[in-house]
Formats: C-alpha cells, sequence, structure tokens
C-alpha cells in the first residue's frame, strides 16, 4: 500500500457539488492499494500514521503525532498511486489491487486508524470522481510505502 500523508491545517473533499468529508488540523491521506496488499499491512501503516511524529511540541521539533495533538483525518481512496510509469509516458495502473478488494483494504485502514486513537476519521467516495481541497501546513509531506517493510521487515 501507499499513502500520502500531508499534515493540513484543513481538508474537504467534494463529490458532485457537495462535500462529503472534511477534517481539521491533522492528516489527509491519499491510500493507494496493490496487487499483493492485505490487511496486515494495511494494519501496520495505520498503527505508523497514527503514531507518525510531525507536529511540533512546545519547543518547536515536530515531535507530536496526530493522536498526541487530538488531531483528524481525512482519506482519499487514490488507485493513481500505483501507477507503473517505466514504459511510455501514459501510466499503466495494472498493478492496483481490483476495486473490491482496494475499497475493503481501504474501509479496513480507516477503521484501524480509529482503533489507534484518530478521533475523527472521514472518507472520500471510493471510486468516485472527487475535488479535494486543503491547506497544508508547513508543507509536510510524507510517502509511505509497505513495500519497505515487506522487504526490510517492521
Amino acid at each position: 500500500m501507499k499513502a500520502v500523508i500531508q499534515r493540513v491545517l484543513s481538508a474537504s473533499v467534494r463529490v458532485d457539488g457537495k462535500t462529503v468529508g472534511s477534517c481539521g488540523k491533522g492528516f489527509m491521506i491519499l491510500l493507494g492499494a496493490a496487487d499483493g496488499d492485505t490487511e496486515a499491512e494495511a494494519e501496520l501503516l495505520a498503527k505508523k500514521t497514527a503514531a507518525l511524529r510531525v507536529f511540533c511540541d512546545e519547543n518547536d521539533k515536530m515531535n507530536l503525532s496526530v493522536t498526541d495533538i487530538g488531531g483528524e483525518a481525512l482519506v482519499i481512496s487514490q488507485f493513481t498511486l500505483c501507477a507503473d510509469l517505466k514504459k511510455g509516458n501514459r501510466p499503466s495502473f495494472i498493478n492496483a489491487l481490483e476495486p473490491v478488494a482496494a475499497k475493503n483494504l481501504y474501509m479496513f485502514y480507516c477503521e484501524k486508524l480509529r482503533e489507534y486513537g484518530i478521533k475523527k476519521v472521514d472518507e472520500g467516495i471510493f471510486g468516485a470522481d472527487m475535488q479535494v481541497e486543503l491547506i497544508n501546513d508547513g508543507p509536510v509531506t510524507i510517502l509511505y510505502d509497505t513495500d519497505i517493510w515487506r522487504k526490510n521487515g517492521n
């Protein structure tokens, strides 16, 4: 799985002009599931996301997690994170997990974020054409790829 995690002051997602999800201070997360991704990886990714220390403490050091600050999360499904760009200029999405399994992992990841202490986790609508707005804070953007842990252990 791949997650692009952006520290935000706020974020929202609209579908057909209607806001379907939002968050205040916390994370806006783009999440992509690839062939071979499992619930074990989704759970590890959720645990790492909830514990990621990129919020500043009283000494202005990035030392606090989203749970430490009582932050929120907005999670958007993003199969294009699984694009294969080895050949040519048009991305191939052959490595993206098929939609039913990908949606299940997406929902599982969101539930695990809640279990790991993020009180408010909003979602986009899986597979919809979405418009996302955010105010990036920093900017701070982190890329997680579970292939790192698959190859090297946890």
